[in-house]
Protein backbone atom coordinates (compact mmCIF):
# COMPACT_ATOMS: atom_id res chain seq x y z
CA UNK A 1 0.00 0.00 0.00
CA UNK A 2 0.98 3.69 -0.56
CA UNK A 3 2.91 5.09 1.97
CA UNK A 4 2.63 9.18 2.52
CA UNK A 5 5.94 10.82 3.75
CA UNK A 6 5.18 13.26 6.58
CA UNK A 7 7.09 16.98 7.50
CA UNK A 8 8.48 15.86 10.32
CA UNK A 9 8.06 17.88 13.73
CA UNK A 10 12.13 18.75 15.31
CA UNK A 11 11.98 20.04 18.36
CA UNK A 12 8.71 21.44 20.44
CA UNK A 13 8.79 25.00 19.33
CA UNK A 14 8.54 24.47 15.46
CA UNK A 15 4.75 24.39 13.91
CA UNK A 16 6.11 24.97 10.28
CA UNK A 17 9.42 23.99 7.73
CA UNK A 18 10.26 25.31 4.58
CA UNK A 19 11.06 22.72 1.87
CA UNK A 20 14.89 23.96 0.82
CA UNK A 21 15.52 21.25 -2.14
CA UNK A 22 14.38 17.85 -3.75
CA UNK A 23 16.54 15.17 -4.06
CA UNK A 24 14.14 13.06 -6.34
CA UNK A 25 11.46 13.64 -8.61
CA UNK A 26 8.34 12.21 -9.16
CA UNK A 27 8.17 8.75 -10.78
CA UNK A 28 12.08 7.96 -9.48
CA UNK A 29 12.40 5.02 -7.63
CA UNK A 30 13.61 5.33 -3.86
CA UNK A 31 14.73 2.90 -1.40
CA UNK A 32 14.74 3.28 2.41
CA UNK A 33 17.30 5.34 3.62
CA UNK A 34 17.81 7.36 0.18
CA UNK A 35 17.47 11.11 1.11
CA UNK A 36 14.15 12.30 -0.44
CA UNK A 37 14.37 16.57 0.56
CA UNK A 38 16.13 18.88 2.86
CA UNK A 39 14.14 21.34 4.67
CA UNK A 40 14.53 24.00 7.30
CA UNK A 41 13.13 25.62 10.49
CA UNK A 42 14.09 28.99 12.06
CA UNK A 43 17.10 27.52 13.58
CA UNK A 44 18.68 25.00 11.20
CA UNK A 45 18.48 22.33 7.98
CA UNK A 46 17.84 18.82 8.35
CA UNK A 47 16.97 16.34 5.43
CA UNK A 48 14.70 13.21 5.38
CA UNK A 49 15.24 10.38 4.49
CA UNK A 50 12.84 7.81 2.51
CA UNK A 51 11.22 5.33 5.32
CA UNK A 52 10.45 2.49 2.52
CA UNK A 53 11.49 1.50 -0.62
CA UNK A 54 8.77 1.99 -3.43
CA UNK A 55 8.33 5.17 -6.41
CA UNK A 56 8.03 8.43 -5.74
CA UNK A 57 4.32 8.52 -6.69
CA UNK A 58 3.44 12.30 -6.01
CA UNK A 59 5.15 15.49 -4.25
CA UNK A 60 2.42 17.28 -2.87
CA UNK A 61 4.86 20.61 -2.47
CA UNK A 62 8.27 21.98 -4.17
CA UNK A 63 10.98 23.93 -3.21
CA UNK A 64 10.31 27.06 -1.02
CA UNK A 65 7.07 26.13 0.11
CA UNK A 66 6.30 26.73 3.63
CA UNK A 67 4.50 23.35 4.80
CA UNK A 68 3.16 22.68 8.33
CA UNK A 69 4.52 20.07 10.85
CA UNK A 70 3.14 16.54 10.87
CA UNK A 71 1.45 17.51 7.18
CA UNK A 72 2.17 14.83 4.22
CA UNK A 73 4.03 16.53 1.69
CA UNK A 74 4.45 13.12 -0.33
CA UNK A 75 3.81 9.85 -1.14
CA UNK A 76 5.74 6.66 -1.78
CA UNK A 77 4.42 3.19 -3.21
CA UNK A 78 3.42 1.39 -6.35
CA UNK A 79 2.40 2.60 -9.62
CA UNK A 80 -1.26 2.39 -9.78
CA UNK A 81 -1.41 2.90 -6.14
CA UNK A 82 -3.96 5.39 -5.31
CA UNK A 83 -2.79 8.55 -3.34
CA UNK A 84 -6.07 11.10 -2.87
CA UNK A 85 -6.62 9.88 0.44
CA UNK A 86 -3.18 11.66 1.14
CA UNK A 87 -3.24 14.46 -0.75
CA UNK A 88 -3.79 18.18 0.76
CA UNK A 89 -6.85 19.74 -0.16
CA UNK A 90 -5.67 22.39 -2.97
CA UNK A 91 -7.91 24.92 -2.09
CA UNK A 92 -6.86 25.41 1.61
CA UNK A 93 -4.08 27.87 1.20
CA UNK A 94 -6.41 30.15 -1.38
CA UNK A 95 -9.16 30.07 1.50
CA UNK A 96 -6.85 30.88 4.16
CA UNK A 97 -4.86 33.54 2.13
CA UNK A 98 -7.79 35.29 0.58
CA UNK A 99 -7.83 38.90 0.13
CA UNK A 100 -10.25 41.41 1.22
CA UNK A 101 -12.18 41.40 -1.71
CA UNK A 102 -13.93 38.47 -1.18
CA UNK A 103 -16.96 38.57 0.74
CA UNK A 104 -16.48 36.81 4.61
CA UNK A 105 -19.61 34.79 3.88
CA UNK A 106 -17.47 32.86 0.83
CA UNK A 107 -14.27 32.57 3.32
CA UNK A 108 -16.78 31.10 6.28
CA UNK A 109 -18.57 28.59 3.38
CA UNK A 110 -15.13 27.52 1.77
CA UNK A 111 -13.65 26.98 4.99
CA UNK A 112 -16.50 24.65 6.88
CA UNK A 113 -16.68 22.58 3.47
CA UNK A 114 -12.21 21.99 3.46
CA UNK A 115 -13.25 21.18 7.72
CA UNK A 116 -15.18 19.07 6.93
CA UNK A 117 -13.81 16.74 4.12
CA UNK A 118 -11.04 15.74 7.37
CA UNK A 119 -8.34 17.12 4.93
CA UNK A 120 -5.17 18.46 6.77
CA UNK A 121 -5.49 21.98 7.42
CA UNK A 122 -3.51 24.78 8.66
CA UNK A 123 -4.08 26.84 11.10
CA UNK A 124 -6.67 29.55 10.51
CA UNK A 125 -4.15 32.48 12.66
CA UNK A 126 -1.65 31.41 10.01
CA UNK A 127 -2.98 34.41 7.98
CA UNK A 128 -5.00 37.17 9.12
CA UNK A 129 -7.00 39.47 6.79
CA UNK A 130 -8.37 43.27 7.78
CA UNK A 131 -10.06 45.77 5.94
CA UNK A 132 -7.63 47.01 3.85
CA UNK A 133 -4.48 44.89 4.17
CA UNK A 134 -3.67 40.82 3.95
CA UNK A 135 -1.39 39.81 6.77
CA UNK A 136 0.37 36.44 6.39
CA UNK A 137 1.74 35.67 10.39
CA UNK A 138 2.52 32.50 12.19
CA UNK A 139 0.37 31.79 15.15
CA UNK A 140 3.14 32.09 17.30
CA UNK A 141 4.47 35.28 15.93
CA UNK A 142 0.33 36.40 16.17
CA UNK A 143 0.33 35.53 20.18
CA UNK A 144 3.77 37.36 20.95
CA UNK A 145 2.51 40.04 19.24
CA UNK A 146 -0.74 40.37 21.04
CA UNK A 147 0.93 39.81 24.45
CA UNK A 148 3.78 42.46 23.54
CA UNK A 149 1.17 44.82 22.16
CA UNK A 150 2.92 45.28 18.52
CA UNK A 151 0.69 46.34 15.26
CA UNK A 152 1.49 43.77 12.70
CA UNK A 153 0.86 46.03 10.33
CA UNK A 154 3.95 48.15 11.03
CA UNK A 155 6.14 44.38 10.20
CA UNK A 156 7.41 43.54 7.51
CA UNK A 157 7.85 39.40 7.06
CA UNK A 158 11.14 37.93 6.23
CA UNK A 159 9.44 34.14 6.31
CA UNK A 160 8.49 32.90 3.28
CA UNK A 161 6.36 34.87 0.96
CA UNK A 162 6.36 38.00 3.30
CA UNK A 163 5.30 36.07 6.35
CA UNK A 164 5.44 37.51 9.72
CA UNK A 165 7.49 35.30 12.23
CA UNK A 166 7.93 35.04 15.49
CA UNK A 167 11.20 36.82 15.24
CA UNK A 168 9.89 39.49 13.23
CA UNK A 169 7.94 40.53 16.38
CA UNK A 170 10.22 40.00 18.93
CA UNK A 171 14.08 40.17 17.84
CA UNK A 172 15.23 39.35 21.82
CA UNK A 173 15.54 35.09 22.00
CA UNK A 174 14.87 36.14 26.02
CA UNK A 175 11.47 37.39 24.83
CA UNK A 176 10.59 34.78 22.51
CA UNK A 177 11.60 32.13 25.79
CA UNK A 178 8.56 34.12 27.24
CA UNK A 179 11.42 35.72 29.97
CA UNK A 180 12.25 38.63 30.53
CA UNK A 181 11.27 42.79 30.22
CA UNK A 182 10.31 43.98 27.36
CA UNK A 183 12.46 46.00 24.88
CA UNK A 184 11.35 48.36 22.24
CA UNK A 185 10.59 46.93 18.88
CA UNK A 186 13.22 46.73 16.43
CA UNK A 187 13.08 46.34 12.71
CA UNK A 188 15.95 45.46 11.06
CA UNK A 189 16.09 45.27 6.59
CA UNK A 190 16.74 42.56 4.85
CA UNK A 191 17.23 42.61 0.98
CA UNK A 192 14.23 40.84 -0.71
CA UNK A 193 15.17 38.13 -2.60
CA UNK A 194 16.65 38.42 -6.60
CA UNK A 195 16.89 35.72 -9.22
CA UNK A 196 20.54 34.88 -9.18
CA UNK A 197 22.00 36.04 -11.96
CA UNK A 198 25.80 36.93 -13.33
CA UNK A 199 27.79 38.64 -16.08
CA UNK A 200 31.33 39.28 -16.54
CA UNK A 201 31.80 41.76 -13.39
CA UNK A 202 29.79 40.01 -10.75
CA UNK A 203 27.03 37.08 -9.89
CA UNK A 204 24.42 38.05 -7.36
CA UNK A 205 22.97 35.29 -5.18
CA UNK A 206 19.90 34.78 -3.21
CA UNK A 207 20.61 34.35 0.68
CA UNK A 208 19.72 31.37 1.87
CA UNK A 209 17.33 31.06 5.21
CA UNK A 210 19.55 29.44 7.33
CA UNK A 211 22.10 32.83 6.39
CA UNK A 212 19.32 35.52 6.77
CA UNK A 213 18.75 34.35 10.45
CA UNK A 214 22.21 34.44 11.45
CA UNK A 215 22.76 37.70 10.08
CA UNK A 216 19.50 38.57 11.98
CA UNK A 217 20.86 37.09 15.23
CA UNK A 218 24.15 38.43 14.76
CA UNK A 219 22.93 41.89 14.25
CA UNK A 220 20.14 41.81 16.82
CA UNK A 221 22.83 40.92 19.13
CA UNK A 222 25.53 43.89 18.90
CA UNK A 223 22.13 45.97 18.64
CA UNK A 224 20.74 45.05 21.84
CA UNK A 225 23.91 44.59 24.39
CA UNK A 226 26.97 46.65 25.47
CA UNK A 227 29.69 44.06 24.00
CA UNK A 228 33.15 44.43 25.33
CA UNK A 229 36.08 42.34 24.53
CA UNK A 230 39.15 41.54 26.91
CA UNK A 231 42.26 39.19 25.32
CA UNK A 232 44.38 37.31 27.75
CA UNK A 233 47.24 33.85 26.49
CA UNK A 234 47.88 31.12 28.26
CA UNK A 235 50.51 28.75 28.33
CA UNK A 236 49.30 25.05 26.83
CA UNK A 237 52.60 23.21 27.18
CA UNK A 238 50.57 21.01 29.50
CA UNK A 239 47.44 20.58 27.28
CA UNK A 240 49.82 20.06 24.31
CA UNK A 241 51.67 17.07 26.11
CA UNK A 242 48.31 15.86 27.26
CA UNK A 243 47.19 15.33 23.65
CA UNK A 244 50.49 13.38 23.27
CA UNK A 245 49.87 11.11 25.37
CA UNK A 246 46.16 10.97 23.52
CA UNK A 247 47.82 10.24 20.11
CA UNK A 248 49.81 7.51 21.39
CA UNK A 249 46.91 5.95 23.75
CA UNK A 250 45.29 5.57 20.08
CA UNK A 251 47.78 4.06 18.98
CA UNK A 252 48.05 1.00 21.05
CA UNK A 253 43.70 1.22 21.45
CA UNK A 254 42.15 2.56 18.38
CA UNK A 255 38.42 3.04 20.63
CA UNK A 256 40.23 5.13 22.51
CA UNK A 257 38.29 8.61 22.51
CA UNK A 258 40.19 11.17 20.87
CA UNK A 259 40.03 14.11 23.13
CA UNK A 260 41.19 17.36 21.33
CA UNK A 261 42.84 20.71 22.46
CA UNK A 262 39.37 22.37 22.38
CA UNK A 263 37.64 19.19 24.42
CA UNK A 264 40.25 20.76 27.29
CA UNK A 265 39.40 23.87 27.00
CA UNK A 266 36.07 23.80 27.27
CA UNK A 267 36.54 21.45 30.45
CA UNK A 268 38.96 24.58 31.72
CA UNK A 269 35.69 26.43 30.99
CA UNK A 270 33.69 24.64 32.65
CA UNK A 271 35.69 24.84 35.81
CA UNK A 272 36.45 28.48 36.01
CA UNK A 273 32.34 29.06 35.07
CA UNK A 274 31.91 26.88 38.46
CA UNK A 275 33.86 29.42 40.52
CA UNK A 276 32.54 32.37 38.70
CA UNK A 277 28.74 31.54 38.40
CA UNK A 278 28.05 35.06 37.37
CA UNK A 279 29.77 34.66 33.95
CA UNK A 280 27.08 31.33 33.48
CA UNK A 281 23.76 33.29 33.20
CA UNK A 282 21.57 34.82 30.75
CA UNK A 283 20.80 38.71 30.83
CA UNK A 284 16.61 39.14 31.38
CA UNK A 285 16.52 43.20 31.05
CA UNK A 286 15.57 43.60 34.48
CA UNK A 287 17.23 40.39 35.94
CA UNK A 288 19.78 37.85 35.61
CA UNK A 289 19.24 34.17 35.59
CA UNK A 290 22.45 32.44 36.95
CA UNK A 291 22.27 28.93 36.41
CA UNK A 292 23.87 25.98 38.56
CA UNK A 293 24.45 23.44 35.86
CA UNK A 294 26.98 24.50 33.26
CA UNK A 295 25.02 24.34 29.70
CA UNK A 296 27.61 24.38 27.10
CA UNK A 297 27.49 25.95 23.58
CA UNK A 298 29.59 25.10 20.78
CA UNK A 299 30.04 26.98 18.09
CA UNK A 300 29.89 24.23 14.91
CA UNK A 301 30.39 25.21 11.30
CA UNK A 302 28.46 23.74 8.81
CA UNK A 303 27.91 23.47 5.12
CA UNK A 304 24.40 25.50 5.78
CA UNK A 305 26.23 27.63 8.05
CA UNK A 306 27.07 28.67 11.87
CA UNK A 307 25.54 25.96 14.52
CA UNK A 308 25.59 26.59 18.05
CA UNK A 309 24.58 23.27 19.74
CA UNK A 310 23.90 23.02 23.61
CA UNK A 311 25.65 20.34 25.76
CA UNK A 312 23.12 20.24 28.79
CA UNK A 313 24.72 19.78 32.12
CA UNK A 314 28.61 19.64 30.80
CA UNK A 315 29.72 20.08 34.26
CA UNK A 316 28.94 16.65 35.31
CA UNK A 317 30.58 14.98 32.78
CA UNK A 318 34.76 13.72 32.71
CA UNK A 319 36.95 14.51 29.93
CA UNK A 320 36.17 11.48 27.82
CA UNK A 321 32.66 11.99 28.55
CA UNK A 322 32.47 15.41 27.36
CA UNK A 323 34.72 14.77 24.73
CA UNK A 324 32.33 12.56 23.38
CA UNK A 325 29.14 14.53 23.52
CA UNK A 326 30.70 17.75 22.18
CA UNK A 327 31.51 14.94 18.91
CA UNK A 328 28.30 13.97 18.46
CA UNK A 329 26.83 17.16 18.63
CA UNK A 330 28.85 18.51 16.67
CA UNK A 331 28.61 15.34 14.18
CA UNK A 332 24.80 15.86 14.38
CA UNK A 333 24.89 19.49 12.92
CA UNK A 334 27.10 18.92 9.97
CA UNK A 335 24.38 15.89 9.04
CA UNK A 336 21.12 18.07 9.88
CA UNK A 337 19.95 15.88 12.04
CA UNK A 338 20.59 18.04 15.32
CA UNK A 339 17.33 18.67 17.69
CA UNK A 340 16.39 21.84 17.22
CA UNK A 341 15.69 22.35 21.09
CA UNK A 342 19.40 22.16 21.44
CA UNK A 343 19.75 25.14 18.73
CA UNK A 344 17.88 27.76 21.02
CA UNK A 345 20.28 30.23 22.64
CA UNK A 346 17.98 30.57 25.71
CA UNK A 347 19.09 26.79 25.96
CA UNK A 348 22.73 27.34 26.69
CA UNK A 349 24.12 29.25 29.45
CA UNK A 350 27.79 30.13 27.87
CA UNK A 351 29.41 29.58 25.04
CA UNK A 352 33.22 28.51 23.26
CA UNK A 353 33.91 29.28 19.80
CA UNK A 354 36.87 27.95 18.84
CA UNK A 355 38.78 29.46 15.75
CA UNK A 356 42.26 28.45 16.43
CA UNK A 357 42.47 25.53 13.40
CA UNK A 358 41.80 28.48 10.93
CA UNK A 359 45.09 30.26 12.47
CA UNK A 360 43.24 33.28 13.66
CA UNK A 361 45.37 34.85 16.27
CA UNK A 362 42.74 37.29 17.67
CA UNK A 363 39.14 38.07 17.13
CA UNK A 364 36.01 39.16 18.66
CA UNK A 365 33.02 36.87 19.24
CA UNK A 366 29.76 38.18 19.57
CA UNK A 367 27.36 36.84 22.37
CA UNK A 368 24.93 34.67 21.87
CA UNK A 369 21.92 36.52 23.47
CA UNK A 370 20.49 36.05 26.33
CA UNK A 371 23.84 34.59 27.02
CA UNK A 372 26.15 37.11 28.92
CA UNK A 373 29.44 35.96 27.64
CA UNK A 374 31.71 34.23 24.95
CA UNK A 375 34.64 32.77 25.03
CA UNK A 376 36.81 32.97 21.55
CA UNK A 377 39.55 30.41 21.21
CA UNK A 378 42.35 31.31 18.71
CA UNK A 379 45.80 29.62 17.23
CA UNK A 380 48.65 28.88 19.44
CA UNK A 381 51.63 31.45 18.85
CA UNK A 382 55.48 30.51 20.01
CA UNK A 383 56.36 33.46 22.13
CA UNK A 384 59.58 34.10 24.31
CA UNK A 385 58.88 33.56 27.81
CA UNK A 386 61.31 33.11 31.16
CA UNK A 387 60.81 29.15 31.95
CA UNK A 388 62.78 29.73 35.32
CA UNK A 389 66.32 30.05 36.62
CA UNK A 390 66.96 33.10 34.23
CA UNK A 391 66.71 30.87 31.22
CA UNK A 392 64.54 32.39 28.05
CA UNK A 393 63.01 30.41 25.48
CA UNK A 394 59.67 29.83 22.93
CA UNK A 395 56.96 29.12 24.96
CA UNK A 396 53.48 27.78 23.19
CA UNK A 397 50.98 30.94 24.12
CA UNK A 398 47.12 29.77 23.19
CA UNK A 399 44.70 33.25 22.43
CA UNK A 400 41.78 33.57 24.99
CA UNK A 401 39.06 36.57 23.93
CA UNK A 402 36.43 36.89 25.99
CA UNK A 403 33.41 38.88 25.14
CA UNK A 404 30.92 39.78 27.50
CA UNK A 405 27.65 42.03 28.18
CA UNK A 406 28.69 45.01 30.13
CA UNK A 407 25.05 45.40 31.68
CA UNK A 408 25.26 41.92 33.28
CA UNK A 409 28.80 42.15 33.82
CA UNK A 410 31.71 44.59 35.05
CA UNK A 411 35.40 44.92 33.38
CA UNK A 412 36.58 43.69 36.70
CA UNK A 413 34.86 40.42 37.33
CA UNK A 414 35.05 40.07 33.55
CA UNK A 415 39.04 40.19 33.93
CA UNK A 416 39.06 37.33 36.95
CA UNK A 417 37.15 35.52 35.07
CA UNK A 418 39.05 35.25 31.83
CA UNK A 419 42.41 35.21 34.12
CA UNK A 420 40.79 31.72 36.04
CA UNK A 421 40.47 30.34 32.48
CA UNK A 422 44.26 30.78 31.84
CA UNK A 423 44.94 29.44 35.19
CA UNK A 424 42.86 25.98 34.90
CA UNK A 425 44.89 25.60 31.09
CA UNK A 426 47.96 26.03 32.62
CA UNK A 427 47.28 23.86 35.56
CA UNK A 428 45.12 21.28 33.74
CA UNK A 429 43.76 18.50 35.57
CA UNK A 430 41.89 15.42 34.07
Amino acid sequence: MAIPVMMPKQGQSVESCIISQWFKKKGDSVKAGDPLFSYETDKASFEEEAKTDGILLEIFYGEGDEVHVLHYVAVIGQIGESIEEFRPAGNVTSVIEASVATPPEAIAAATDAILASNAPVPSPSSAIVTTDVKIRVSPRARAIAEKQGVDLATIKGTGPNGRIIARDVCPSPTLLQGEGASIPHMQIEIPKSVTEYSNAEYEVKKLSNIRKLIAKAMYESLQNSAQLTHHLSADVRKLLALREEVKKAQKADPSYPNITLNDMICRAVICALEKFPEANSQFLGDSIKIFRKVHLGLAVDTPRGLMVPVLKNACELSLKGLSNNLRVLADSCRKGNIDPDLLQSAAGSFTVSNLGAYGVEMFTPIINLPQVAILGVNTIVQRPADIGGGIMAFVPYIGLSLTYDHRAIDGGPATLFLKEIKMQIENFQD
